[in-house]
């Protein structure tokens, strides 16, 4: 499952799963557009965990979930808590980030 955050409520989201992969991005950010493809490939392969996309200029409470200083960055979360994040433009450390979490 995939969605991408239409409101502030990342939160709500990590409470209500067991396993969330979330891609912090921004409108403006080129390497977030080439990586959305990617990760959203990986959000196919991977059922019963869930993938969403938030934007970190818009949802500032998302934000702090993670500590988000670059852009993409990718953050797991088990059980509510941070597991691990990367900032990343590549495929490998991506998939390496969700390998882990599953």
């Amino acid at each position: 499952m995939i969605q991408e955050l239409e409101q502030d409520n990342l939160q709500e989201i990590i409470n209500n799963n067991d396993t969330v992969v979330v891609q912090y991005s921004a409108t403006w950010c080129g390497n977030c557009r080439i990586m959305k493809p990617k990760f959203k490939k990986l959000a196919t392969e991977n059922e019963g965990v869930s993938f969403v996309i938030a934007d970190a200029e818009k949802f500032p409470e998302s934000r702090k979930l993670a500590t988000v200083d670059n852009l993409p960055t990718f953050a797991t979360f088990k059980g509510g808590k941070l597991v691990k994040q990367v900032q990343t433009n590549k495929f490998d450390v991506l998939k390496e980030l969700v390998d882990d979490a599953v």
